[in-house]
């Protein structure tokens, strides 16, 4: 019993210095306050109970990393929001056709621009990349927030992008073979120009599906403003309705093909909104640990910590496992 005080000790002074780092990391969660602790505060805490939980705590909050993942995300959707739109700002002044245009059009436009179509062609693959980043790195941030509210908006705006890449790949596709296509085979170039008018209608379903579910989930994890998620669901109703439109839209564009210009207008103001707030250094809110929650991840880390500095298999000794001092000293 006189042996084993030593030890009781040195488990009651590493218990109360663990408590408040643990309290500290419990309040704020992702911050890095409980960083600032004086050095008081880790005094007498061994490494093996240390070292693990602060390690930990880094991998949560990703200090130390200047290009986090969620930042590399919103560089990647700046990225993207630039390219497709120098993209068009050289297409459409070079003449390309617009939905439901005369055969002739088409014909001369890929038959005189076969240069701009292929350069156009050569920058997509970077595009698609650089919209799988962004929305891979939006996922990454709103995830837990899904999780603790039962839901995957996240995931749904996740895969209105992959399915909007794969959308459009068939579009720049159709788009090489009509370059490709002789002048003389104009039934050729009308069905791939149907083909392509088609693909670039149903587009609108998953640019809606991809700014509503990101809209959805970046608003109630309170990553994006009000106002933010208001233009990305009012760009997903234009995207949808040019969608569910789209006989109207291939035939006699006019009033329905302007639905889909300005949902895509708005489509690249979001994207730029939402990469600028996924490059800042901050994170989703996390609500508050209760205190009776707090208290309990304080007593589990205390209790860990006692069982530490003991080989595999040995198990304490009932005198030693009391935290507080001998019966005699309370006397």
């Amino acid at each position: 019993m006189v042996a084993a005080q030593p030890r009781e000790k040195n488990s009651r002074r590493a218990a109360l210095a663990i408590s408040p780092l643990v309290s500290a990391a419990c309040a704020a969660r992702r911050s890095d306050s409980y960083l600032r602790l004086p050095v008081s505060a880790v005094n007498g805490l061994p490494p093996s109970v240390f070292g693990p939980y602060i390690e930990c705590m880094l991998r949560k909050v990703g200090v130390g990393s200047t290009w986090t993942f969620s930042r590399i995300a919103g560089l990647a959707g700046l990225g993207f929001a630039i390219l497709i739109a120098s993209t068009n700002a050289f297409l459409v002044p070079a003449g390309l056709p617009h939905t439901g245009a005369e055969t002739n059009d088409v014909v001369q436009f890929f038959t005189t621009q076969q240069d701009t179509v292929g350069l156009a062609s050569a920058l997509a693959p970077i595009a698609w990349v650089l919209a799988t980043l962004f929305g891979a790195g939006a996922v990454s941030v709103l995830w837990r927030s899904d999780l603790e509210q039962g839901t995957a908006w996240s995931l749904a705006g996740f895969a209105g992008v992959i399915m909007q890449n794969i959308t459009f790949t068939g579009v720049m596709a159709t788009r090489l073979a009509l370059a490709s296509t002789t002048a003389q085979d104009s039934s050729t170039i009308a069905g791939l120009w149907a083909l392509h008018n088609a693909l670039f209608v149903f587009n609108g379903t998953f640019l809606a599906l991809a700014m509503t579910g990101l809209s959805i989930s970046g608003r109630r994890a309170g990553l994006i403003r009000r106002w933010h998620s208001g233009i990305g669901l009012l760009a997903a109703a234009l995207q949808f309705g040019s969608a569910v439109l789209s006989p109207l839209a291939i035939d006699d564009p006019g009033t329905v093909g302007l639905l889909g210009l300005g949902g895509w207008l708005t489509w690249v103001v979001w994207v730029v909104a939402y990469g600028v707030t996924l490059i800042r250094p901050t994170s989703v809110p996390i609500q508050a640990i209760p205190n009776s929650r707090r208290a309990d991840s304080v007593e589990t880390c205390r209790s860990d910590h006692r069982k530490a500095d003991l080989p595999d298999g040995q198990r304490r000794h009932p005198a030693q496992q009391r935290v507080g001092p001998p019966e005699s000293a309370q006397a």
